[in-house]
C-alpha cells in the first residue's frame, strides 16, 4: 500500500491573489514575492495509483495540470476514481463543471449536499450515466478509491452563502458541513477544511491522529473587518480563526496530533507570508502552513 496525500489548492474561496483584491497578500503574490495559491482541494490515494479528490475547486483544471499523478494515462483514462464533496460552497463544487467531458468517476457526498447539487440544473452537465452520484451516510465508512476508505462526520458549520436566509445558524451540526476520516490499511488522516468551533465530539475523534488538515481560513476573527474588506467575522462565515482563546491553535493544544496542517486559508491571512510574525507563531505551535503541491505521507 502507498497512502499519500497532495494539497492541490491551499487557499480559501477566491485563491491568492483574489482577482478583485488589492490587499497586501494579493499584491505580493501578483509581484511574485510570496507564493500564489489556488482554491481549496486535496487528493488522496491508498495504493499510489488510484486517486480521490476531496472538493472540486474552480481551479481544478490547473490543479490537475500541475499534478503528474492525476495526468491521463491513456486517451480517456485517468487515475481519478472519485470526487468527495465536504459542503456545497462554490469553492468546493464549481470545479465539478470542469469535469463534465464524459469522464467516468463517482461523486461522493451526503444526501444534504447531493440535494444542493440536484436542485441546480447546471450540474446536470455531469451525465448521470457516466458520473455516478453516491450518497454517503454520516459515520459510515465507504471505499472512495481502491484501498482508500472514507468516513464522513458532522462538524459545526453553516449552509453555503447562496442558501442563507434571514437567520443564519453558523455552527449547525448535520450533513451540510462534514469532515473526512481517511484510512488505508493501518494508516489514517483527517481532512476538515471548514469548521466553526471545536466541540467534544471532534476533539475525541482527532485525539491521537497522525495527520490532520484543518480549516485555516483566518488568523484573527475580525481580520477582514480590520482590513476594510468586509463586515463579516470568521465566526459569521462559519470558520474558526487560528489565533485567540477560541481559535484552532488553542483548541489543538494538548491534543496528541502528529502532523497538523492548515488548509483553506483566506487571501488576507498573514500566515501566507513566509516571513510574517503570525506564521512564526503558528509554526512554533507545531503547525505547518499548507501550500499548493505539498505532498504528505501520513
Amino acid at each position: 500500500m502507498e497512502f499519500r496525500a497532495r494539497i492541490l489548492g491551499a487557499a480559501a474561496g477566491g485563491g491568492l491573489p483574489q482577482w478583485n483584491c488589492g490587499c497586501e497578500n494579493c499584491n505580493l503574490a501578483r509581484a511574485g514575492k510570496i507564493p500564489s495559491q489556488t482554491q481549496s482541494s486535496v487528493a488522496f490515494t491508498g495504493n499510489g495509483k488510484d486517486w480521490a479528490v476531496l472538493n472540486a475547486s474552480p481551479d481544478i483544471r490547473q490543479q490537475f495540470a500541475d499534478c503528474p499523478d492525476l495526468h491521463p494515462t491513456g486517451l480517456r483514462t485517468l487515475p481519478l476514481h472519485s470526487v468527495l464533496v465536504t459542503n456545497g460552497d462554490i469553492d468546493h463544487v464549481a470545479g465539478l463543471l470542469t469535469l463534465r467531458e464524459m469522464q467516468p468517476f463517482s461523486i461522493f457526498a451526503t444526501k444534504g449536499i447531493h440535494d444542493v447539487l440536484e436542485e441546480n440544473p447546471v450540474f446536470s452537465a455531469l451525465n448521470a450515466s457516466v458520473v455516478r452520484r453516491e450518497t454517503v451516510s454520516l459515520d459510515t465508512p465507504v471505499e472512495i478509491a481502491p484501498g482508500l476508505m472514507a468516513e464522513l462526520f458532522a462538524v459545526p458549520g453553516k449552509v453555503p452563502l447562496y442558501l442563507e436566509g434571514d437567520e443564519v445558524e453558523t455552527d449547525m451540526m448535520g450533513e451540510q458541513t462534514v469532515g473526512v476520516h481517511l484510512r488505508a490499511e493501518d494508516k489514517d488522516a483527517f481532512y476538515i477544511p471548514g469548521c466553526a468551533r471545536m466541540n467534544d465530539d471532534l476533539r475525541e475523534r482527532l485525539a491521537g491522529a497522525a495527520l490532520v488538515m484543518f480549516d485555516g481560513t483566518l488568523w484573527a476573527d475580525d481580520e477582514m473587518v480590520r482590513a476594510g474588506l468586509g463586515q463579516k467575522t470568521g465566526k459569521r462565515m462559519g470558520h474558526m480563526s487560528m489565533s485567540g482563546p477560541d481559535g484552532s491553535i488553542a483548541a489543538f493544544d494538548g491534543l496528541k496530533v502528529g502532523n497538523r496542517i492548515f488548509v483553506h486559508m483566506n487571501n488576507t491571512n498573514p500566515v501566507l507570508r513566509p516571513d510574517s510574525e503570525e506564521r512564526a507563531k503558528a509554526e512554533a505551535a507545531g503547525w505547518t502552513i499548507g501550500r499548493d503541491g505539498m505532498e504528505i505521507t501520513p
